[in-house]
């Protein structure tokens, strides 16, 4: 077949489809099937959609258009996604702000990607005082909220919007500096559902529970994909773990979300009041930051997979999400598995592919990949090249084609002229089922310019730290083994919202010897 010039754009177009007309055909084929549930509404496709459309035509009726942001300041609830869905029809922007950020930072995040219009929750209107010069409308969730949708038209908005648009800004931060804006596009979001499916067997008979707040992608993906294909959306207001083991009990569930931080709260909960899941594909994530003795009691308890993961916010689930730790594993190997519907390589300082066996920083392209950081021209000159996106995640590859997570290309450890990474030391530590946590941080030092330090919670008073360097030292290189190891309680150690260890926190209280918030070295 030969394509003409006037034929390329509606062939072009032909292939396209957006989250907004794809929620709308769902609609269509199942209209009285639950699509969002939360702790104070049940919505049917037919129900949820009208809502979306008349929020759409209001937003619309406010001044915004494509292209455009809007941004939302809410707890999980069933308004969040009919705001990400809205804006999806007639292609405005979310700018889905973070509320566990101080004003100044909130205040950052607006000025950033300057929306129109600002939709917060009842609970958050502390920061209005600061926000309200920075939108030129706020809507607030509740009465104003509902009055805006009663006066609005729940017809579909027919705008013309297309795969490559943006949805959402999700911020994200590096090691270091102010957020950035991840913009995350149609084309993404249908490309992660895919990734789901494909690698998990997801489908639209699972349910998904958003319990992880709404401003990060573990539960933006998914609330969003589900309702593509006619599963069931759960919103959470946090992980309330006596909601979420009753959901485990009555639904059937795709992904199960569980970052380290809520584990052992689960755990412990599930010991008490034992229960027999109606089924769960597969929960976790990242477990190589989780106490190995977890992984397996968490897996036991619910008779599931537990997710080997390593993804992020500008990639989606993937690159290397594509394994899991099966039950009864003795999870001592923890080597990750490439994702379908993406590439992958490992490349050294000179951009050139490492062999089997060497460290490179990974670089990835495919579908599920953002479009690049708002409003941030360098650094996505920096980050995208030749067609990839440099992910900063150092890996080495095996002969069986998995990969090993060896650290971030950012935070090294050079001591004595040998990088050592973080996690080969933190690897090492959590094999032992007394730990309840370990981050190790860098500090800087006199003969070899930097040393590793190991901050460790334990569930046992009488481990000492001679027990641990004994365990290091048949495992590690000498200059690889931590020089100083402290003892905390779990919660002293700083997480972001997604439970991961925030290490550059952990190495500042470290250098500053805030003993009130870090205990003295342990002998």
């Amino acid at each position: 077949m030969v394509i003409s010039p006037n034929q390329t754009n509606d062939i072009y177009a032909a292939g396209q489809t957006t989250v907004g007309s794809l929620l709308c055909e769902q609609a269509k084929i199942r209209p009285n099937t639950v699509a969002v549930e939360s702790a104070s509404i049940t919505l049917t496709y037919k129900e949820f959609n009208n809502r979306v459309n008349r929020l759409a035509h209001a937003l619309k009726g406010l001044g915004l258009v494509a292209g455009d942001r809007v941004a939302i300041l809410s707890e999980n609830r069933s308004e969040y996604m009919e705001v990400e869905f809205a804006a999806a029809k007639i292609g405005a922007i979310v700018a889905a702000l973070n509320w566990r950020l101080v004003n100044e930072e909130q205040v950052y995040c607006v000025r950033l990607t300057s929306p129109k219009i600002l939709i917060i929750s009842p609970r958050f209107q502390e920061y209005l005082n600061d926000l309200r010069g920075e939108v030129e409308k706020i809507i607030v969730l509740g009465m104003d909220y509902e009055m805006l949708l009663h006066s609005s038209d729940e017809s579909e908005p027919n705008e013309e919007v297309y795969a490559e648009d943006p949805v959402a800004i999700l911020y994200t931060s590096g090691t270091t500096g102010r957020p950035k804006g991840a913009l995350i596009s149609h084309r993404a979001f249908i490309s992660r559902l895919l990734v789901f499916c494909a690698d998990y067997g997801m489908t639209r008979e699972d349910a998904f529970v958003a319990w992880a707040p709404m401003f990060h992608m573990a539960s933006t993906d998914l609330s969003i994909g589900m309702l593509l294909i006619g599963g069931k959306v759960i919103q959470v207001d946090g992980f309330k773990v006596e909601q979420i083991t009753k959901i485990i009990r009555c639904d059937k569930l795709g992904w199960l979300v569980l970052m380290p931080g809520v584990i052992n709260r689960l755990i412990e909960y599930l010991r008490e009041y034992p229960l027999v899941p109606k089924g769960i594909l597969v929960i976790g994530a990242m477990p190589d930051l989780v106490p190995r003795r977890q992984l397996q009691e968490i897996t036991n308890l619910l008779q599931s997979r537990y997710l080997n993961s390593f993804g992020s916010t500008e990639t989606g689930i993937p690159p290397c999400s594509g394994g899991f730790v099966q039950l009864r594993d003795d999870y001592s190997d923890l080597s990750k598995t490439q994702s379908s519907f993406c590439e992958v390589k490992l490349l050294n300082s000179k951009n050139q592919v490492v062999p089997s066996g060497f460290t490179g920083e990974m670089i990835v392209r495919g579908p599920t990949l953002f479009s690049g950081y708002w409003d941030a021209e360098a650094i996505n000159k920096t980050e995208f090249q030749d067609g990839w996106f440099r992910t900063g995640d150092l890996f080495q590859q095996k002969p069986s084609g998995q990969f090993n997570f060896v650290g971030r290309s950012k935070y090294l450890i050079k001591s004595g002229g040998e990088n050592i990474y973080p996690a080969e030391i933190e690897r090492v530590l959590l094999e032992d089922d007394r730990i309840l946590d370990a981050v190790v941080v860098r500090k800087v030092d006199k003969q070899w310019g930097e040393i590793p330090v190991a901050v460790v919670a334990t569930n046992d008073l009488l481990v000492t730290k001679q027990d641990l360097l004994t365990m290091c030292r048949k495992k590690l290189a000498s200059y690889k083994q931590p020089k100083e190891i402290y003892f905390v309680t779990n919660d002293k150690i700083p997480r972001s919202t997604t439970g991961k260890i925030q290490r550059n926190e952990v190495e500042n209280l470290v250098a500053h010897s805030k003993l009130d918030q870090l205990d003295v070295p342990a002998e």
